[in-house]
């Protein structure tokens, strides 16, 4: 699911470390090498060290003391998501699911125990979502995540579980097994998902799986905004209706490009 790696393997350390400067950067939006030292509680040195090779193969500049990422991480993303089968089939259904419910929609892949944005689409004059396109969220406290587990067999679950853990994101996160078993099942029953303020506190998000011929999860399609707007919408807007229309027309045409391969 997502490839989960095997614990205990041999790693490298320095590539650890350069990866935790590359993702604190992203985090902070930029920062200064004392800033970075203390936050990842290392030895200025040794990121400064990093930052500079970093630097010099043209993944980070520096403007005034700061360091920020460069747009040369721009090309693996893009080439990252062109390997996903079900990226290419949702940019118009995810603009048409905007325009009905004036909410942002989201395409979501499971990826190494965490649920990845892979697309958004968010509508002009809203607030953003606090989890932005490419963002790494985790499964169990999203309504995009719950959809995905909803459709792995509980060994493929309980791997997740015991990879990622079931850290509490808001006082509203499951973090109870059995209970978010229990819950999976009523996903996986209805065929949708909410997220109430499980992940960000104030934001809540409904869900609906893709999953090809076998019944596999490949991803999922959402629907995120402002917990009363979101509250209000479901009953005024029929937003559930809207989101399974879009999905099941996202996955008839992941299964037929499958079937086809």
């Amino acid at each position: 699911m997502g490839d989960i790696p095997e614990t205990g393997g041999r790693s490298v350390a320095a590539t650890k470390t350069a990866f935790a400067i590359i993702e604190e950067l992203e985090r902070l939006g930029g920062a200064g090498v004392t800033e970075l030292a203390t936050e990842l509680d290392l030895a200025k040195g040794t990121v400064h060290k990093h930052l500079s090779t970093l630097r010099e193969i043209d993944y980070v500049y520096k403007r005034e003391g700061t360091y920020r990422l460069s747009v040369g991480f721009l090309g693996l993303g893009v080439a990252a998501r062109s390997e996903l089968d079900v990226a290419g089939l949702v940019d118009r259904p995810l603009r048409k699911l905007v325009e009905t419910t004036d909410e942002t929609a989201n395409l979501m892949v499971p990826e190494h125990g965490y649920g990845v944005y892979a697309k958004q689409v968010i509508p002009e004059g809203t607030e953003p979502p606090p989890a932005r396109e490419g963002g790494r969220v985790p499964l169990h406290a999203t309504a995009g995540g719950k959809s995905i587990l909803a459709y792995l067999s509980r060994e493929a679950r309980e791997r997740v579980f015991d990879y990622r853990d079931l850290d509490p994101m808001t006082e509203n996160t499951i973090t109870d097994r059995e209970r978010l078993h229990a819950e999976l099942q009523r996903v996986h029953d209805k065929r949708i998902a909410h997220d109430r303020g499980e992940h960000v506190a104030g934001w809540h998000c409904i869900a609906r799986p893709i999953t090809n011929d076998d019944g596999d999860p490949v991803g999922a399609i959402s629907v995120t905004g402002p917990a009363d707007r979101i509250r209000e919408k479901v009953s005024s807007a029929d937003i559930p209706s809207f989101l399974a229309s879009t999905t099941d027309s996202i996955q008839s045409r992941f299964r037929s490009r499958e079937g086809s391969a």
